[in-house]
């Protein structure tokens, strides 16, 4: 076998380079040939050798090897019966066309897998340890969890970590797709393939080698294979039974007309590489289009089964909305008193928290205000209760209402204030200053601004949006409000969800779930079609789904919605038109009408037509996001 092994390497040798070197060769070769320049022998040679060599080593490997019986034996026999009836020219032509067409394929697989193969090339290579020697560099794979790294300005960030000295600014916009740098400081966390713009950093590796960021990507990457989809199957089984019906037709047609012209045109026109290239082509170029909107297809069929969903079901956190708590409203218990102020307080109280709402005050002030809030004179965590603080020389409470019930403060003043936020799911951080109520934070997870528009158009796009999320009943219908979903289940365990969507699809609706967290793992895999966000998701739910989505920008979904189906329309149409195209060229061949080579060049038509067809998926945009 190991003679095999070898013949196929050479078989491979080379690429699109060297196939475009023996094409032009090839092609200026039969224009001497066409041109009845004189030679000791006919130019056309040399075109069966460049482009006719690798198709009958590759189609004799295939026959012995794998008993492969498929396009490269049907264009092999025509080949060798081109030559033996004296169709020199013919066969150097059928020759250079069956080569033209597969370097077309391979340009347009390049093109489409673009988009997300620079995720390898952009892999760091190596990384800066820092340690009780100095600096050192070491290849990025060896880099431990718990090493100290140091990133210089310019660097790209070789694993995932923490900041724990310096301040930078970097771009992270191969990984999540934000055009704006991202200011990082000490505690915050920096993915794997990041550029560092400026200001030296120490981190900590947090996540190294398979688990970092890039790395991820990379393997959905690599297991973005169209030869997964079934329709591909399909294809590979007609192509077979197409070149047995071939070598039938030609027997029978020289056995009746005792014309072997005729039965040599039948073997070039039934080639069916237009049929084997139909499908394959349009997912790759689909595959390539949904890359570069965010989207990394793992499995070659997801994008065939999402054109059949008819239930979209949408979790909720971080999904629907951002995953993290904000400031919704800042309100005053008197009248007199000025929110911003309020507002003010508030921040400077929480800066030393380091409980989420408290980062989230402080954030959402310095959002709001363009300013830095005023460092507290003194400070102190109350663990489940909330922080007091002395701002401003004044005492500040900032906590539950057990907090301010625990201090002798009156909470029933603040019912009537935090009721409307309360029902609406919000949670509520009462202020209180010198002992008096003063106001409250009201915090929310906000629903992204686009989230109406997605479900108006995911219904457009012929399915039904339903919320599936853990959050408690109102919190739930709130939400699902404001972005115009019908259909809530609330309160939802990952049994709940898995329940919920097996039950659709025992009805004969195939869902698409979308989901971040690990609780939504079950439901990603038992989905139809599982779409995880990648950014913000966990490792679990991605590696779970079948789709992820890069940068967490879900006003992408419709478009791949409607590019999973326009796909399978390219799909039917390149099958309808390399079917009809070889039955009526078989038919012409059998009449005589064609001979040899123009049977060649009607046959290669088809392939050439069905690859650009394939193509114009790769710059398909959907009419209402065109504009």
């Amino acid at each position: 076998m190991k003679i095999w092994e070898k013949l196929e390497r050479l078989a491979e040798w080379g690429g699109v380079k060297r196939d475009g070197i023996f094409l032009g060769i090839s092609a200026l070769a039969l224009a001497l040939s066409l041109a009845g320049w004189p030679m000791p022998v006919d130019p056309a040679w040399i075109a069966i050798v460049l482009c006719g060599a690798p198709i009958l080593l590759e189609a004799a490997i295939g026959l012995i090897t794998r008993l492969d019986i498929k396009a490269d034996l049907l264009v092999s026999i025509a080949l060798v019966a081109s030559v033996v009836i004296g169709e020199v020219f013919a066969a150097g032509e059928v020759a250079f066309i069956m080569q033209l067409g597969g370097l077309l394929e391979e340009l347009t697989v390049r093109r489409a897998r673009a988009g997300i193969e620079k995720l390898v090339r952009l892999t760091p290579r190596t990384a800066r340890v820092v340690d009780r020697e100095g600096e050192r560099m070491v290849p990025a794979e060896q880099v431990q969890v718990g090493d100290l790294l140091r990133v210089l300005p310019g660097e790209t960030i070789p694993v995932d970590g923490v900041i724990v000295a310096g301040q930078t600014c970097v771009d992270q916009s191969v990984m999540t797709g934000e055009s704006m740098p991202v200011d990082k400081g000490v505690g915050e966390t920096v993915c794997s393939g990041a550029v560092n713009q400026f200001g030296a950093f120490d981190m900590e590796a947090v996540k190294v080698g398979e688990d970092s960021s890039i790395q991820r990507m990379i393997r959905l990457v690599q297991s973005a294979d169209a030869g997964k989809a079934k329709i591909v199957g399909i294809a590979d089984r007609w192509a077979t039974w197409v070149v047995v019906a071939a070598l039938s037709a030609a027997l029978l047609t020289w056995l009746f007309t005792h014309e072997i012209i005729r039965a040599v045109t039948i073997l070039v026109v039934f080639c069916p590489c237009a049929l084997v290239l139909a499908t394959p082509t349009a997912i790759m170029a689909a595959i390539g289009n949904a890359a570069k909107h965010g989207f990394l297809v793992r499995e070659g069929d997801a994008l065939e089964r999402l054109a059949g969903v008819s239930l979209i079901a949408f979790d909720k956190t971080g999904t629907l909305t951002y995953g993290t708590p904000q400031v919704e409203a800042v309100r005053p218990l008197e009248e007199g008193m000025d929110p911003e102020e309020l507002y003010a307080w508030a921040a400077s109280g929480e800066s030393r928290s380091e409980h989420p709402l408290g980062k989230a005050v402080v954030q959402g002030y310095r959002q709001h205000s363009g300013r830095v809030e005023e460092a507290p004179q003194e400070f102190a965590m109350v663990p489940g209760r909330g922080i007091e603080a002395k701002v401003g020389g004044k005492a500040l409470l900032a906590g539950n209402l057990e907090m301010l019930k625990e201090r002798g403060i009156e909470a029933e003043a603040f019912e009537a204030l935090a009721q409307p936020y309360l029902s609406r799911g919000c949670t509520v951080i009462y202020l209180a200053v010198e002992n008096r109520p003063a106001g409250i934070v009201a915090l929310t997870d906000m629903l992204r601004p686009q989230s109406a528009q997605i479900a108006s158009r995911v219904r457009l796009a012929g399915a039904q949006p339903v919320l599936l999320t853990g959050d408690h009943l109102v919190a739930a219908q709130t939400i699902a409000q404001g972005a115009g979903i019908d259909q809530v289940k609330a309160q939802c365990l990952p049994e709940d969800k898995l329940d919920y969507i097996a039950a659709a699809q025992g009805r004969g609706q195939l869902v698409c779930m979308i989901g971040d967290g690990v609780n939504d793992a079950p439901a990603l895999k038992k989905a139809h079609v599982g779409i995880a966000m990648g950014g913000v998701g966990s490792d679990i739910a991605v590696d779970a789904a079948d789709i992820a989505l890069v940068n967490d920008d879900i006003r992408e979904l419709p478009h791949l919605l409607g590019l999973s189906k326009r796909m399978m329309r390219t799909i039917k149409i390149n099958l309808a038109v390399s079917m009809t195209l070889n039955f009526v060229a078989i038919a012409l061949a059998v009449s005589g009408a064609l001979n040899p080579v123009t049977g060649a060049l009607v046959h290669n038509a088809g392939s050439v037509a069905v690859i650009i067809n394939s193509a114009l998926l790769l710059k398909w945009r959907s009419r209402d996001q065109a504009s």
